[in-house]
């Protein structure tokens, strides 16, 4: 059997990677949007922000973000950083733009919750594996457990679970119970096809 040989990836298949990653994810957040839904990290601290007040949701999202990227540069490398700044800004940028290219007649709320959760989490993917994320979050608990020694998927969970908690304010519970539903689904597609020794990027 021959072995595996990891080659890096080249410029423009980290560009278009981002492209389309953040394509995917930016149309998750418009389902999730439309049916009035939550999901977990500084996205779900964005929309409650936005359900709250009304505030421009990519605004929100993209300014949340702007502490973290320190810790991306410190944590992660050059590299990384720079890479997730761009898949934040275009992130931003579509999520503002994709309800100008289409129009939703009608939306279930359980197909928002799914499809949502599946298209986002499949963009997390291509960013994942071109070495780039959406920031937030995901670098500062990768930041305290190496500083302190604290378990990043529990500080992770933890985190999401304050911000659904957070969402009794604005959302009802059958809202809540669908975003559980798309979150459930989004880290189910994650943890199937991102794991070690399936597939090397560098």
């Amino acid at each position: 059997m021959l072995p595996v040989v990891s080659t890096p990836h080249r410029v423009h298949e980290d560009a278009m990677a981002l492209l389309i990653g953040t394509l995917f994810v930016a149309m998750g957040v418009v389902l999730f949007r439309h049916a009035g839904l939550l999901t977990g990290g500084t996205a779900g601290l964005a929309f409650l922000i936005h359900y709250a007040t009304g505030w421009n949701f990519s605004l929100v999202f993209f300014v949340i973000n702007l502490p973290f990227y320190g810790l991306a540069w410190q944590r992660m490398g050059p590299a990384f950083a720079i890479k997730t700044f761009l898949a934040v800004g275009l992130l931003a940028v579509l999520a503002q733009w994709v309800p100008q290219w289409i129009e939703i007649g009608q939306l279930s709320t359980g197909f928002a919750a799914i499809a949502g959760g599946l298209l986002t989490g499949t963009g997390m993917l291509m960013l994942f594996r071109h070495r780039a994320s959406l920031g937030g979050f995901n670098v500062l608990v990768l930041y305290l457990q190496e500083r302190f020694g604290w378990r990043a998927g529990k500080l992770q969970m933890a985190m999401d679970c304050s911000i659904v908690l957070a969402a009794f304010a604005v959302v009802d519970l059958e809202r809540i119970g669908w975003s559980v539903l798309g979150a459930v689904v989004l880290n189910l597609t994650l943890a199937i096809n991102h794991r070690p020794g399936r597939y090397m990027a560098v």
